[in-house]
């Protein structure tokens, strides 16, 4: 746990500057997307998508997480974000299409990657050694965030990869004591049902086995498990 946060703190102290100008990025792009979303302005999203998960996976885990175990693995769980992103900006395939209507969940997420490092001061933490905007758990929620809020057709293969990486933040709560996972962990429980769930009504029509019906119900049922077992990571650690 002492190296996971010192790699932590070294990154903080040894990238702040070009955290904040991601983040100004970040927050630039997404007001023009939605208030000017040209092709230009979407393409522009997708290389910053492309650059923020290359980010994560080189200067994060290979430059400053590099004493950490499996470290290369993570770093090629995020080039391959990369990756996805890349073709995706080649092929085109997410039109980034606005789709209104979850403003709630969508305004959490996006306000998520400003919560971290929120609750690690709150909890006693200090800079450098803190959560802060620029990691992957930050990282996952904006993009889950955008995702949702343009959601008439996404690459799935992107939310796959991010919701996967959300719920194995619940060791990471025991393992590393980092309740603000809980934060993502949190969120994406009712993101998945969405995701899932504008995919099966859009395939209602299309005659498959087992039947769209049937997979919708087995989400739900997915979904309630899921809930069920953050609830009980939630009740121990406030119990501990």
């Amino acid at each position: 746990m002492e190296t996971f946060w010192n790699t932590i703190a070294r990154y903080n102290a040894g990238t702040w500057p070009a955290q904040i100008i991601i983040v100004l990025a970040g927050i630039v792009l997404t007001f023009l997307l939605y208030k000017r979303p040209t092709k230009p302005v979407k393409r522009a999203m997708k290389l910053f998508m492309v650059f923020v998960n290359a980010w994560i996976s080189i200067v994060y885990y290979m430059v400053f997480c590099d004493i950490r175990s499996y470290n290369y693995i993570l770093a090629i769980f995020w080039g391959v974000m990369a990756a996805i992103w890349l073709w995706d900006l080649i092929a085109d395939y997410t039109p980034f299409e606005r789709n209104p209507q979850y403003p709630v969940l969508v305004g959490l997420l996006y306000v998520m990657p400003f919560l971290y490092p929120i609750v690690s001061y709150a909890r006693g933490m200090e800079f450098p050694m803190m959560t802060s905007a620029v990691m992957p758990c930050s990282v996952a929620a904006y993009t889950i965030g955008l995702l949702l809020a343009f959601s008439r057709k996404v690459n799935l293969l992107v939310i796959l990869f991010l919701c996967h990486w959300a719920l194995i933040a619940f060791s990471k709560v025991y393992v590393y004591k980092i309740p603000e996972d809980f934060l993502l962990a949190s969120a994406t429980v009712p993101a998945i049902y969405v995701f899932f769930k504008n995919y099966i009504n859009q395939n209602l029509h299309k005659d498959s086995k087992p039947s769209a019906r049937f997979m919708n119900w087995f989400l739900i049922a997915i979904c309630i498990v899921i809930g069920i077992a953050l609830s009980i990571t939630v009740f121990r650690e406030l119990t501990d």
